[in-house]
């Protein structure tokens, strides 16, 4: 149809919406729940004794088409191990600034360590403080975990980790991470006394 008909039906769409009443959201006066399914900041997760769920593949960083991701994997060691496997994700970095929040990286993600949470107020007045590094991603420590690196579950390999037979962090583990704290802890100064 063409002609002023095609223009009389193009005002009918305007003139019909005109007397609707307007729905205006009063953010951030008043914020609404996201959909369960939303894709906001990223959430590097651990296992449930608190070793880290990422092993330094770089999958994710392949996957990304924005280039948002830089992953640099390192072997873990039996003094210093932060993951079940033999790497981990030594410096783990997502610049929000490229980040098109597409949900590829979760996709590439073998070990299911990457995960979108629904937070989504990513606004700062630094484009340095959008460039997220490993500390600002990692999950946050629960009861039961104790902070890597710790060895693992004794009796236990990196394949009873991924299938989750793992429930909490050992006393063993925990002794582990109190003995290195205390190691790394200065001395009281006896002049200070």
């Amino acid at each position: 149809m063409s002609g002023p008909f095609a223009q009389l039906r193009g005002f009918g769409v305007t003139f019909g919406t005109m007397f609707k009443k307007v729905v205006t959201e009063q953010y951030p006066e008043e914020k609404n729940p996201t959909e369960p399914r939303f894709h906001g900041r990223h959430v590097l997760n651990r296992h449930a004794d608190g070793l880290e769920k990422c092993i330094g593949c770089e999958l994710c960083a392949w996957a990304c088409p924005a280039d948002a991701i830089y992953v640099e994997g390192a072997d873990n060691t039996e003094d210093e191990r932060f993951s079940p496997g033999e790497r981990y994700g030594r410096v783990y970095q997502i610049n929000y600034l490229r980040c098109i929040f597409c949900g590829l990286c979760i996709e590439a993600c073998p070990t299911r360590a990457l995960t979108m949470s629904n937070e989504y107020e990513l606004a700062d007045f630094s484009r340095a403080s959008l460039i997220f590094e490993k500390e600002d991603l990692l999950g946050p420590m629960m009861p039961g975990m104790a902070a890597a690196p710790h060895p693992m579950v004794e009796g236990y390999d990196e394949q009873d980790y991924y299938q989750g037979k793992v429930g909490r962090a050992t006393p063993e583990q925990e002794e582990y991470v109190r003995s290195r704290e205390a190691a790394v802890e200065p001395a009281p100064d006896k002049d200070s006394t």
